[in-house]
């Protein structure tokens, strides 16, 4: 296989564990992925024997965090609330420039592109934007 990266669907037919756990614990940390341009997510074939590694321990009685913190990993539980706020605000900004375009288009490309979000990103956003502003 050599350096050849897996998309989630590869990794959990690999292993037999499900694309929501695999997305799981890539979301906690437990897990290292690369972005594609696509926003696909790769992963190293390394991986196959962390997640290996992970079930073992859960089997074994650890809880996630435990497993966090044999892998070196910082829970996810302790990630800096600042960088979070930055994010959160950079977020803001992109939404701001957004609804700054979409009032300059005419109401029919208005529809259009609000067909284009769906009601989660909607409500997303607004819960950012409630989030930022407290």
């Amino acid at each position: 296989m050599g350096t050849e990266k897996l998309k989630i669907g590869e990794l959990a037919e690999k292993t037999g564990i499900t694309k929501r756990t695999i997305d799981y614990y890539t979301n906690i940390g437990l897990l290292d992925a690369e972005r594609s341009a696509a926003n696909y997510r790769y992963y190293d074939p390394a991986m196959i024997k962390r997640l290996q590694f992970i079930e073992q321990r859960k089997q074994q009685g650890l809880s996630l965090v435990q497993i966090q913190h044999e892998l070196n990993i910082t829970p996810y539980e302790e990630i800096d609330v600042q960088v979070l706020r930055l994010k959160m605000q950079d977020l803001e900004h992109d939404v701001t420039s957004l609804l700054a375009q979409m009032n300059k288009q005419d109401n029919k490309k208005i529809e259009t592109i609000k067909k284009n979000v769906s009601p989660e990103s909607i409500a997303l956003m607004q819960s950012l934007l409630l989030l930022i502003h407290n």
